[in-house]
């Protein structure tokens, strides 16, 4: 198992702490999760978990969550193919990202 910063690499830990996070509304740890999942990394993999991990993180302006999101209504993973929720996704991350800047 690699090593990260002096210690041993553990999803499942990882995603312990950021379910935690998560459940109390942090963003990037809500972004984080989501990767996770849907990667199945460290705990089952579930695109619809996913994507609901992701709508909360965009819902709070977060530009990668809406850019994952709009991955996935765009191939319809985790969710009902939608090329509209697609391209409103995108553009909500282009916004976002812009505004980060």
């Amino acid at each position: 198992m690699p090593r990260v910063m002096g210690v041993p690499q553990d999803y499942a830990q990882a995603a312990k702490w950021y379910r935690l996070a998560a459940e109390q509304g942090n963003a990037e740890a809500q972004y984080y999760l989501g990767r996770m999942v849907g990667k199945g990394q460290g705990v089952p993999q579930d695109y619809a978990e996913a994507a609901k991990l992701y709508r909360l993180a965009a819902d709070q302006g977060h530009a990668h969550a809406q850019h994952n999101l709009g991955v996935m209504y765009a191939t319809g993973q985790g969710v009902p193919q939608d090329y509209v929720l697609a391209h409103m996704w995108f553009n909500l991350a282009a916004a976002s990202h812009r505004n980060s800047i």
